[in-house]
């Protein structure tokens, strides 16, 4: 199982950037997904999911309005589309994917947004 994320890179504040993840070796569609972000020094922190069973979806306070999580199974891909970037999204981006226990992460992308 691989998770591969990319779309990560430089943004100035009120940019967008959109996160990609490729899943291979898993069926996506039965799977919950999510986005973290961790910042150097700081714990992990949970920022979009969306559930396997009815894709519903779940995000930080601070990203609802500009952040929006979708999947498409055909292409075993996961997005984040990110509007209105802000300084503080600056951070590492890491996809997930979990199912009965079976936890999977990919490596993260790195977003920098300038003000």
């Amino acid at each position: 199982v691989q998770l591969q994320a990319c779309g990560g890179g430089s943004a100035q504040t009120g940019g967008s950037l959109r996160l990609s993840c490729a899943a291979s070796g898993l069926r996506l569609d039965q799977y919950s997904i999510g986005w973290f972000r961790q910042v150097s020094g700081k714990e992990r922190e949970g920022v979009s999911c969306m559930s396997g069973s009815d894709d519903g979806t779940h995000y930080l306070e601070s990203v609802k309005g500009r952040f929006t999580i979708s999947r498409d199974n055909s292409r075993k891909t996961v997005y984040l589309q990110m509007n209105s970037l802000k300084p503080e999204d600056t951070a590492v981006y890491y996809c997930n994917a979990i199912r009965s226990g079976n936890d999977y992460w990919g490596m993260g992308t790195l977003v920098t947004v300038s003000s």
